[in-house]
């Protein structure tokens, strides 16, 4: 196993990727987030884009691991979507990618798994596949991801009826029933509950994000916990 990988082990990767309407959308606040982060005791940093790449490598001692957001044809967001954005990625300073291992078509005509058939061998770089399934996963796995993460699950246009409320374990557990590989649980871990179910499902590490570094969606509900109890 890698070694920035194993380093992960049962340890909180927090995601700093603010909404482009956010007030902390700047790549001098992700860094801030990443700072707070580490001295939380995060074990890494994910984060999109080149600029707060670079921003967070230049601020912190933990591994970093990098992406960035394009679109598919549809519209959907399709994370790191061309060969030029791994070079971007790596050169901004990431230690490891994460990419989008779902079976759509890029803009480049590459599938999630002809795409990452190409990027794992033209790059000697640990990769984390982004998957939405639990067939997705077990692909990723055999095609030799490093590790897997449950980040599209809910996110895709054939998964977006799952529970938005929760993370998903039964996917969580499925996949780490079945793959050798680490399981990385992200989406929708709203609570150190959320997270160490996670880990009780077999999670090799988990990442948390938005309630951790958007106030504006922590703010939210929190208001709308309130507003349903007096309604």
């Amino acid at each position: 196993m890698n070694e920035l990988i194993a380093g992960l082990r049962n340890g909180l990767i927090v995601s700093c990727q603010p909404d482009n309407e956010d007030p902390f959308n700047t790549s001098a606040f992700v860094a801030a987030f990443a700072r707070a982060a580490e001295k939380g005791g995060a074990s890494a940093i994910r984060t999109e884009g080149t600029a707060n790449i670079a921003s967070v490598r230049a601020a912190i001692g933990l591994p970093v691991i990098g992406f960035i957001n394009g679109q598919f044809p549809n519209g959907w967001v399709c994370i790191t979507p061309d060969f030029k954005d791994i070079e971007l990625i790596l050169h901004a300073g990431a230690d490891m990618v994460a990419l989008d291992v779902t079976p759509r078509k890029r803009p480049n005509g590459l599938d999630g798994i002809e795409f990452f058939e190409e990027v794992r061998n033209q790059f000697d770089v640990p990769l984390i596949a982004d998957i939405a399934t639990f067939e997705e996963g077990i692909r990723a796995a055999e095609m030799g991801a490093d590790a897997v993460a449950t980040t599209l699950s809910g996110y895709t246009e054939y998964t977006q009826q799952r529970n938005q409320d929760e993370p998903d374990f039964s996917l969580i557990e499925e996949l780490a029933r079945a793959v050798k590989i680490p399981v990385i649980a992200q989406g929708r871990i709203w609570s150190p509950q959320h997270a160490n179910e996670a880990v009780k499902r077999g999670a090799y590490c988990v990442v948390a994000g938005s309630a951790i570094t958007r106030p504006s969606m922590i703010t939210k509900r929190f208001v709308d916990a309130i507003v349903s109890k007096v309604s």
